[in-house]
């Protein structure tokens, strides 16, 4: 009969903290907590001896330092990348120095450098050793990894599952304690409900997402964050019909509960709400859909 995986308890150090959430599935959490980030980036390590990091954070001196001290005397061979948020994939590079563990990632990251920062901004310097696709399978050392393609917050975003326990890596696509924030142009609404329609046709047993908790019951879940997008549209559509056309006087009103720093943020997922309608010709503007447009119903 196989030996059971052999596997740590949780240990504190100098500058961190790793937790064993499975046999198979380690954590470091970052201290970069924040209004997008909830406690912070979570680093995944997969597998013993020869691991793999899912997302292995931004440029935190602190969080690479606990990070290598918790991979002491075992070789990473991947690094996992979900996405291009600076949140998630510039620590790939300091970690490749020490470690020489390649990169695996859709592509670079995308939309314009120049548009409005949302959130923790893109890593523009990100380019992946090894670029995966839908479908693509990772192995290591007594894990295998599938990647699913899930556009929406970002057009390189990718999940993976660890088919070994049936548990997906789900980045910022689903997160545990929040929506995600869909920011044009590499943000698109569309793409994201098409993404998260995608994860109700898998056998996905728990998501292990970079912000937050565990999802152990994911199906729920995601028609949840589906219907919170319908009641999101529904607002938008009574908005406009109540005269407030404009995004300005759209946000105050759908987010009258929302700290309003976050009202940028809001404002750009409305307007991925706002672009997907246009599209679907059920809003109209002059010109194509934009912050600053007035907008009218069409029907």
């Amino acid at each position: 009969m196989a030996q059971p995986i052999p596997y740590v308890r949780d240990i504190e150090f100098e500058y961190g903290r790793i937790e064993t959430m499975t046999p198979m599935i380690r954590r470091v959490i970052c201290n970069n907590p924040g209004a997008f980030t909830f406690k912070g980036t979570g680093t995944y390590i997969v597998g013993h001896g020869n691991v793999a990091v899912v997302d292995p954070g931004p440029l935190d001196d602190a969080h690479i330092a606990a990070l290598l001290k918790a991979l002491d005397g075992e070789t990473v061979t991947h690094q996992i990348i979900t996405h291009t948020h600076r949140d998630h994939s510039p620590a790939a590079a300091p970690m490749k120095v020490a470690t020489a563990a390649p990169t695996y990632g859709y592509g670079p990251h995308h939309g314009n450098q120049r548009a409005p920062k949302v959130e923790e901004g893109g890593d523009w310097d990100f380019r992946p050793d090894y670029v995966v696709q839908d479908g693509d399978v990772i192995e290591g050392n007594g894990w295998t990894l599938e990647a699913v393609h899930t556009p929406g917050h970002t057009s390189n975003h990718l999940c993976f599952q660890l088919k070994e326990e049936k548990a997906l890596f789900s980045g910022d696509h689903v997160m545990g304690w929040s929506t995600s924030v869909i920011s044009p142009p590499d943000g698109d609404m569309a793409h994201y409900l098409h993404s998260l329609r995608k994860l109700l046709e898998r056998d996905d047993a728990i998501f292990w997402p970079t912000h937050g908790s565990p999802i152990k019951d994911p199906k729920p879940f995601v028609r949840a964050f589906l219907e919170h997008r319908q009641e999101r549209e529904d607002a938008i559509r009574k908005c406009i019909a109540d005269g407030h056309r404009t995004i300005a006087a759209m946000v105050p009103i759908i987010y009258k509960d929302v700290d309003q720093r976050l009202y940028r943020a809001a404002g750009r997922s409305v307007l991925a709400h706002l672009i997907q309608m246009q599209d679907e010709e059920r809003v109209r503007c002059e010109g194509p859909a934009d912050i600053d447009s007035v907008y009218d119903l069409i029907g």
